[in-house]
């Protein structure tokens, strides 16, 4: 799979995103590392799969409990009650993502020596299927 220039540049807008929202944890819930990281993961998804698709992913309907709990956890960032925002935020994420869990067990269950191992108890945690959702 070839990503184009455009694509390339979002990878490395959401991989800076996710260093900056670690770095942002590892320095206790920094408020404007986690602000950096959140802007920069989402003009990275916008670039990686586009203006519509991304409107689209996050305005279906079984996900917008997802949307909005993201959404305000990024509020709660910035109006300084970073750690709130952090829990809120990463609930809305796991609502959003928990489609691609499956892929992300089976993805685990192909690493050698260590995979079949950690396969099965993913795979009940999960309850997931290895389709893709999109």
């Amino acid at each position: 799979m070839w990503l184009s220039d455009t694509q390339k540049v979002g990878a490395g807008f959401c991989s800076g995103g996710g260093f900056f929202f670690l770095f942002g944890l590892m320095l206790f819930f920094d408020r404007a590392m986690l602000a950096m990281g959140n802007i920069l993961f989402l003009i990275g998804i916008t670039l990686l799969l586009g203006a519509k698709k991304t409107f689209n992913f996050f305005a279906r309907k079984e996900k917008l409990k997802g949307t909005a709990c993201f959404i305000v956890g990024i509020a709660f960032i910035l109006a300084r009650l970073p750690m709130i925002g952090f829990f809120i935020e990463c609930y809305g994420l796991l609502c959003l993502f928990s489609d691609f869990f499956g892929v992300i067990v089976g993805f685990i269950g192909s690493i050698p020596v260590v995979g079949p191992y950690l396969e099965g108890p993913l795979s009940r945690i999960t309850g997931g299927s290895r389709v893709l959702p999109v």
